[in-house]
């Protein structure tokens, strides 16, 4: 790729940036965000929905021992849900927030209400159903540079990839593609969260230390094989963190592999050119959880799972099919304003300027054309002034009116370019003396006196 298409890109990203900044609504009416409220189609499914939702933050808040983060945390939501220039981020990421607030809370979940930690259960299934300890294959040989290649997409990567992949989306697809995000990611997290606390379960590194022990919830975390990132590195960065993690023994499902699956499956979805590269980064993803000694193989099939089943009984109409590639509007406006030709790739009536019958009716709906082709043919030669390749640019100076201007050339050029529906009815011009697989007249006389098969 050449500098002039690098430096091109780079000013249609930039653009596009600019336009969507632009395009935010900057408001500070509450009343905006009550008149959106009270135009919602309200149905009896959406208001349970959404009142557990609110029942399920309230738990939570209640639990938190600080009255001011019991009162803060309320009247901030309320205030950014009310205000339209902070509601049109906070409404479609509230699943996000209330994962959140829960994963953080349930540290001070009573112990009393805490089932009893299982520290067999996931290291014996492994064993039934993969028929060996995978994880702990995976890390019987050690190295400094596979710490490295494991640390990169599990202790960095995955905290900043959900970001970038929402960016993009808001970016470069339809407004329905980044709130179906919010929503997909931010209750797969909350799913997973609540398994974990339902179903708590040693990881790999417990079995290291304790062996078969019993847990109790008064233990400290680990770090597993990120201790040796820390050694390498001269910190205690990984050592704190999960040493005091608010789910010790959240091992199944996992939400790292939960989160690279989620977004590997929305990249393929939405940007389907990198496809490729999203799974290499997954499955690198996956060998490090358990290289890390952080999962077992069935907890990442189990996040995995879990990452299929919310991305797809999640995803919109809105953006099945050729919605999946809409191009978002501050996209197309800096696309146009660069003189780029906007929009997906031209169907094949685009390409021929052939018109399409409002039926739809397939090829049946192009029977008018042909009539205008004989009249055009009868007319003499084409000039060469009438020829124009497929796909021309609809606004080449980039000025304003280039798309209006461009559908009015279509419809004049409609009968210079119309022959092509002639070749395609050809048996109808058999008949008239004429054949577009012969040369002479004579020859097409013997055909249509033959007739059609039957």
């Amino acid at each position: 790729m050449s500098l002039q298409y690098i430096a091109r890109d780079v000013r249609l990203i930039l653009l596009t940036i600019r336009y969507s900044v632009t395009s935010l609504d900057t408001s500070l009416d509450p009343n905006v965000t009550i008149a959106k409220f009270k135009a919602q189609k309200w149905t009896p499914l959406k208001i349970a929905f959404v009142a557990c939702n609110i029942l399920l933050a309230a738990f939570w808040v209640v639990l938190i021992p600080s009255t001011f983060l019991k009162i803060l945390i309320p009247t901030a939501y309320i205030t950014a849900v009310l205000l339209p220039i902070t509601s049109q981020f906070v409404v479609p990421a509230s699943p996000i927030f209330i994962w959140l607030i829960t994963y953080f809370t349930s540290r001070v979940l009573p112990v009393e209400w805490r089932p009893r930690i299982s520290v067999t259960l996931l290291a014996t299934l492994e064993s039934v159903l993969f028929g060996a300890n995978i994880s702990d294959i995976l890390t019987r040989f050690t190295h400094p540079v596979l710490d490295i290649v494991a640390w990169l997409p599990y202790g960095v990567v995955h905290f900043v990839g959900p970001f970038v992949v929402a960016i993009f989306i808001w970016l470069f697809r339809q407004s329905a593609a980044l709130k179906y995000w919010g929503f997909a990611f931010g209750y797969l997290n909350l799913l997973g969260v609540i398994i974990q606390i339902l179903l708590p379960c040693a990881p790999p590194w417990y079995e290291i230390i304790y062996g078969s022990i019993p847990a109790n919830y008064g233990m400290l975390g680990s770090p597993g094989g990120l201790a040796r990132i820390d050694k390498i590195f001269g910190t205690k960065t990984y050592t704190g963190t999960f040493s005091t993690s608010p789910i010790i023994f959240g091992a199944f499902p996992s939400l790292h592999a939960g989160c690279s699956t989620m977004e590997a499956l929305f990249i393929g979805h939405f940007f389907p050119k990198y496809t490729v590269a999203a799974w290499i980064y997954v499955g690198t993803l996956w060998w490090a959880t358990m290289y890390l000694t952080h999962h077992y193989l069935i907890d990442v099939v189990a996040g995995a799972c879990l990452a299929v089943i919310v991305f797809f009984l999640t995803m919109p109409s809105a953006v099945k099919g050729s919605g999946s590639t809409q191009r978002s509007e501050a996209f197309m406006a800096a696309r146009q304003a660069m003189g780029l030709t906007g929009g997906s790739r031209a169907s094949k009536y685009e390409q021929y300027d052939l018109e399409r019958r409002a039926n739809h009716s397939g090829m049946r709906g192009l029977s008018a054309d042909s009539n205008s082709s004989r009249d055009s043919m009868d007319a003499g030669p084409l000039p060469l002034s009438s020829i124009r390749p497929p796909n021309p640019d609809p606004n080449p100076t980039g000025g304003p009116g280039g798309v209006a201007s461009f559908q009015a050339q279509q419809a004049r050029s409609h009968k210079h370019t119309a022959s092509i529906a002639s070749l395609i009815h050809a048996n109808d011009r058999v008949e008239e003396g004429w054949s577009p697989v012969v040369s002479d007249f004579a020859a097409a006389e013997k055909i249509r006196g033959a007739g059609p098969a039957r």
